[in-house]
Formats: C-alpha cells, sequence, structure tokens
C-alpha cells in the first residue's frame, strides 16, 4: 500500500507500525528520574505511564518521552532515538536498554477487537488510556501516536517475528495494513502532535510547545515570543504584509483533503487569521488538533 492508504486503512480499521527504533532507559529509584524529566512520579502506580518532556539547561525542550513505572523502584524511559543515551548519561544513572525489545504499535478503531484475539477480551476491556499490563512475556501498553485508540506491544527483540506475524493473522479480516513511517507522520500531524527534529527544535520551551502543563514544577516561567499553531495551506500567494509562520511539519491529509501543517506563529495568532509562510504560500490558523478535536478517541471504549 502507500502512504495513503495505509494513513486512511488506520482511520478507519487499524495499521501496525514498527516503532523498535526508540530508545529505552532504566532507572533503579526516582530521585535520577525526577530530576531528569518534568512530571511528578512519586505518585504514580506500577503499570502507569506518563507522557513528559526532557529539558536543556535554557528551558528549551530538548525532547519529549513516556516515563513508565515497571515495579518497586524499576522505571522505563522512551524516547523516539538511541541517540538520546548521550545526553541522558551526563545527567543521570540510566542503563541502555535499547535494542532489547520489539515495539510494534497497533493503532485504529479495531485495534481493541485484534488484541483480543491474541489476549482475550478481559485484559483489553479493562487496561485503560496510559497504563499497561504483561501477558505472556507481552508488555501491552494503552497509548499512541496517532489519534485514535491504540496499543504499543513490547516483546523481547528475538520474538518481533513471531508477534507481527500473531497480529497480522488476527486482523486478516478486519483490514489491518502494514504501515511506514510516512503514514506515522501524517497521522501525528493530523492529531497535533509533535515530532523531535521538527517542533522539538532545540529552541522552542514547553510554553510555546503548547506543552506546559507537563511542567509540574510551577514556579518555572518560559518565553512566549512565538507558538505553535495548525495551519491550512491556502493554494494562492501570500500578500507581503501577512504576519509570517514557519511551518516545521506539513502533509496532505488524507482524512481531510488539504494540505494542512504545524508551525510556529506569533503569540497573537488565533484561528481564521491569515499568515505568510517561507515559500510565499497563504495558511490560515486553524486550532489543533485537526483530527478529533476533544482528544476523545484515544481513551474510548477498545471494544
Amino acid at each position: 500500500m502507500n502512504p495513503r492508504d495505509e494513513h486512511l486503512a488506520t482511520r478507519r480499521a487499524a495499521g501496525l507500525f514498527d516503532f523498535s527504533f526508540m530508545g529505552l532507559y532504566e532507572f533503579s529509584g526516582t530521585a535520577a528520574l525526577e530530576r531528569l524529566q518534568t512530571r511528578r512520579i512519586l505518585d504514580l502506580e506500577p503499570g502507569q505511564v506518563v507522557y513528559t518532556l526532557l529539558l536543556n539547561d535554557d528551558g528549551s525542550v530538548f525532547n519529549d518521552a513516556t516515563v513508565w513505572y515497571m515495579d518497586h523502584d524499576r522505571w522505563w524511559l522512551f524516547t523516539g532515538r538511541r541517540s538520546d543515551f548521550e545526553w541522558i548519561s551526563p545527567r543521570a544513572n540510566a542503563r541502555d536498554r535499547s535494542g532489547e525489545y520489539a515495539i510494534l504499535a497497533l493503532q485504529g478503531p479495531v485495534s481493541g477487537i485484534i488484541l483480543s484475539r491474541l489476549v482475550g477480551e478481559e485484559i483489553v476491556r479493562q487496561l485503560k488510556y496510559f497504563r499497561f499490563v504483561e501477558s505472556d512475556r507481552l508488555l501491552i501498553a494503552r497509548l499512541g501516536y496517532s489519534g485514535e485508540l491504540g496499543y504499543e506491544l513490547l516483546v523481547p527483540a528475538g520474538e518481533a517475528h513471531r508477534l507481527r506475524q500473531a497480529l497480522l493473522e488476527a486482523g486478516r479480516d478486519e483490514g489491518l495494513c502494514e504501515c511506514g513511517f510516512p503514514a506515522a507522520d501524517s497521522l501525528r500531524i493530523e492529531s497535533g502532535y509533535v515530532l523531535f527534529d521538527r517542533e522539538i527544535d532545540g529552541r522552542a520551551n514547553p510554553r510555546e510547545l503548547g506543552l506546559e502543563w507537563l511542567v509540574s514544577a510551577s514556579r518555572m516561567r518560559f518565553p512566549f515570543s512565538r507558538r505553535l499553531v495548525g495551519l491550512e495551506i491556502v493554494d494562492r500567494p501570500a500578500r507581503e504584509d501577512l504576519p509570517v509562520a514557519h511551518v516545521t511539519s506539513e502533509c496532505f491529509s488524507p482524512t481531510l483533503e488539504r494540505r494542512i501543517a504545524l508551525g510556529f506563529a506569533a503569540p497573537d495568532a488565533i484561528p481564521g487569521c491569515s499568515v505568510l509562510v517561507a515559500d510565499g504560500r497563504t495558511a490560515r490558523v486553524a486550532r489543533l488538533p485537526f483530527y478529533d478535536s476533544g482528544r476523545r478517541l484515544p481513551s474510548g471504549a477498545p471494544l
């Protein structure tokens, strides 16, 4: 399939993505991990996941991440790059476990149905958003990067092929499609999710990214010279007197059937106003996310 068909299959049925490239770092105890990232984790329960940020010394976002509370004093931190260990290791004592596990993401409206054929309906019904369980050497987290109901599934790396084939067989009659990064990228743009080296550009701070709510230390203050917005690209030349917006990610949206983007504009840019993007095109500022404006689908009923 092409990326457009993979994208639509995920929106309408289910898509299977391989995220095994991610970085995985293990921590013992909470002290180092509390200092390293922006969320308060002392009140978490085993089996709980939180979305968080890693900040540079100047308050800019180095990367986003998820923290998983495994058991007792054992914690996992996932980021989108294995090279992040070079940034983490001088700041905290962590064990690099990247590559030990295969990470397959099952995303889409029927992902719960497909998963239930492997692990049973009871596990799927009981698993809440941003929680994980272990079932027969399979770690199942209810997470995703698509804006849909979805799961991230972890097995030892040597068992990746077995898991992939089992999922494809379970989803064969449900429209499950294997998908690549271009489809993952357009899905996350529609859903307003940020990506390292794009929106997380090494300069943006949590407030500019609309992620200040992830910073537990309320005493922290961040400058606000620009903010992340949605952009709908208009097929006409822009007037030179329009305010300028900087596009960070762009795609043709298969769901909305128009060209959309994420980018930075002035703090006072409001939905509906026109802006000039770097190549001379016009764009209209739009509310984020473009898709599922209430962000209800990921936490909806799985079956």
